[in-house]
């Protein structure tokens, strides 16, 4: 076969895969009726976009109230300050997945203790939280990651014997259901994402789910400047304005409208794919437990054997852009990650609790073998592309393997020029 497309060869496939967002007549004829109205904002709140926003979303995922809010990364925050999480308390959250499970804690005053990952998953691994709680403990942040839920069985149970909080990281599980729940109703909370590159998209903004009347209602207060949501109780809050925008709302709204059927289209090619990697030796899929009764996913995530590729994922992965196959190496561990660095925050959390982020001490062996060497995150795109989008990932694979010297020689290359600190984007001259 002809030889990489890094190493200049012909790229395996030239025309790109879908877009995203999708748009057409309908986000725009959203958009100038919003402009129209002279309602704007996100004040005063909730507005009756955001509202028709927020029940639209509980009918799609589930769960009892909901509160929109200006991004994903708030939710987690917001959720912890209304549960009364705050200063000197811990959180216990999964040594991989993206900075603003980490940051979210200690933007509410908390301390975010990590615990390393299931290998057959990539989710928080609930055997190993029980080992991490102490008196300090008021709550768990488990991350929905890479077409699979964490194990919110053992999760919640483990939540009821030690009274805590649950504050579900769904940002890449929209629609996704475990034992017929929607992911984010199952704990106390839920966090929801809606940034440009998710698959239900605002542009930016999030969502989160309670379980509680009155926790959503302090959720509310929160992110509209403390001001009371109860006339008789007056109940303000120390707030903040992270209310989401009307604008956002509406084209929130458009789609919620698509989304079923994209949701399903990329099911499919999912479950299309599973079966061609199946038995495609170098590569192990994560595994599905029987539980997740419906799978919805942000990214894909597969894993390859560096020894019979010869090469880390961080080489497949840019050999596979190269040939026109949109993938991505995935997050560093927590403890090595360039946008977790509490320590340049001027927050008063590390300073104050230094013995909890001596990440050079830290050692999280699953994380670190899934951010160093064998995780595959593909994009979502292929999968609107159907049969053929997943075609030319595999042949496109297949086309990489193929060439364990190339790959070898990039590994060499991207050691050479980052060592071990390997960024989210590689730029190599070949």
């Amino acid at each position: 076969m002809h030889k990489l497309a890094a190493l200049g060869g012909e790229k395996f496939r030239k025309e790109p895969y879908p877009v995203w967002p999708v748009f057409d007549q309908k986000e725009f004829n959203a958009i100038q009726e919003l402009i129209q109205s002279g309602r704007w904002g996100g004040a005063p709140f909730p507005g009756p976009k955001s509202v028709e926003f927020s029940n639209g979303f509980l009918e799609m995922q589930g769960g009892n109230f909901a509160v929109p809010m200006i991004n994903g990364t708030v939710t987690m925050e917001v959720a912890l300050r209304a549960a009364g999480i705050g200063w000197g308390d811990e959180v216990i959250v999964p040594a991989y997945t993206f900075q603003a499970t980490a940051s979210a804690p200690m933007a509410a005053g908390a301390i975010p203790v990590f615990v390393d990952i299931d290998p057959q998953s990539y989710c928080i691994d609930a055997k190993k939280i029980r080992q991490a709680i102490t008196p300090r403990t008021k709550a768990i942040i488990p991350v929905h990651l890479g077409a699979n839920v964490a194990d919110m069985d053992a999760i919640m149970a483990i939540a009821d014997e030690f009274d805590l909080v649950v504050v579900e990281d769904a940002a890449h599980a929209h629609g996704a259901q475990w034992d017929g729940n929607g992911a984010g109703t199952i704990g106390d909370f839920g966090s929801f994402s809606f940034q440009s590159s998710k698959i239900l998209t605002t542009g930016e903004g999030g969502m989160l789910i309670c379980r509680d009347a009155n926790m959503a209602e302090r959720a509310a207060s929160i992110i509209d400047c403390g001001r009371a949501k109860d006339a008789q109780k007056l109940n303000f809050s120390m707030g903040t304005n992270y209310r989401l925008p009307e604008l956002q709302a509406a084209l929130g709204i458009v789609g919620l409208k698509r989304f079923p059927e994209q949701m399903a289209q990329r099911q499919a090619s999912m479950d299309y794919l599973e079966e061609s990697l199946s038995v495609f030796e170098g590569v192990r899929l994560l595994k599905r437990d029987l539980r997740h009764t419906r799978r919805s996913f942000y990214r894909y995530i597969f894993a390859i054997d560096p020894q019979i590729f010869n090469a880390s994922h961080f080489a497949v992965c840019y050999a596979l852009n190269a040939e026109g196959i949109p993938t991505y190496a995935g997050y560093p561990a927590m403890h090595r990650y360039d946008l977790f660095q509490p320590k340049l925050s001027r927050l008063p959390v590390p300073s104050a609790f230094p013995e909890y982020f001596d990440f050079e001490h830290m050692r999280f062996p699953m994380a670190e073998k899934a951010s160093q060497e064998e995780a595959v995150w593909v994009n979502e795109s292929i999968f609107r592309d159907g049969q053929r989008g997943v075609d030319d990932l595999v042949s496109a694979l297949q086309k990489v393997k193929n060439h364990p010297d190339g790959l070898a020689f990039i590994d060499r290359r991207i050691t050479e020029k980052y060592g071990n600190n390997i960024p989210e984007t590689i730029t190599l001259e070949i």
